[in-house]
């Protein structure tokens, strides 16, 4: 500002100075006007001359490097376990004689009077859990009424194995059931099995 002011003082005296003695007197109002006007245009020149500053480019970000992917965990591997194979039926194995018995293959067969003993109707099977001299083995069922009696073929068992017994006792007072074994057969005559609430008898021809 002090700069303008000095400037504008210069021009006045200049002014006052080359003019003749008898030109009347300036305005110093105009004289003053007139110098900031010239200031501000010198100012306005000098801030033409600056040159304007280039802004400066933003630095480009470095584009994020990917992680590299995981690496996949390997799977335990299972072993596998053979599958259990079944005895067939007439094998010899524990679990070949699980079927009805084959009462129509050869081997020589007996009577066998099955007696219920009590006062309510049994279900009665009787089996062999192993085979024969004549390779029969297996079970057999049959209903017998309260107090009744029914007489049925059955294989032979020579000198064994020999039968097991189990019965179901439907007496509406006294259910129960019974089971035995060791009931060889060993000859075709009749022989008689008694079934009682909790056990059998057998009774040779």
């Amino acid at each position: 500002m002090k700069r303008i002011l000095f400037v504008a003082a210069i021009l006045a005296l200049l002014l006052s100075a080359c003019g003749p003695q008898a030109t009347p007197t300036i305005d110093p109002a105009q004289v003053q006007a007139s110098a900031i006007a010239a200031a501000n245009t010198m100012v306005a020149m000098t801030q033409a001359a600056i040159p304007t500053a280039t802004p400066i480019p933003p630095t480009p970000l470095p584009s994020p490097t990917l992680a590299p992917p995981p690496t996949p965990i390997p799977l335990p591997t299972l072993s596998v376990l053979p599958t259990p194979t079944l005895a067939a039926a007439g094998s010899g194995g524990a679990d070949s004689c699980n079927h009805l018995l084959d009462t129509k293959s050869s081997g020589p067969s007996a009577s066998l009077n099955l007696r219920n003993r009590t006062n309510g109707p049994v279900t009665i099977t009787i089996g062999l859990s192993s085979k024969n001299a004549f390779g029969q083995c297996g079970y057999l069922s049959w209903q017998v009424g309260k107090l009744d009696s029914i007489t049925v073929s059955v294989p032979q068992t020579g000198r064994g194995p020999c039968y097991w017994a189990y019965a179901w006792i439907n007496d509406p007072k006294k259910p129960s059931t019974a089971s035995g074994g060791g009931y060889c057969i060993s000859s075709g005559a009749t022989w008689h099995l008694d079934i009682n609430y909790d056990t059998f008898s057998m009774t040779p021809p």
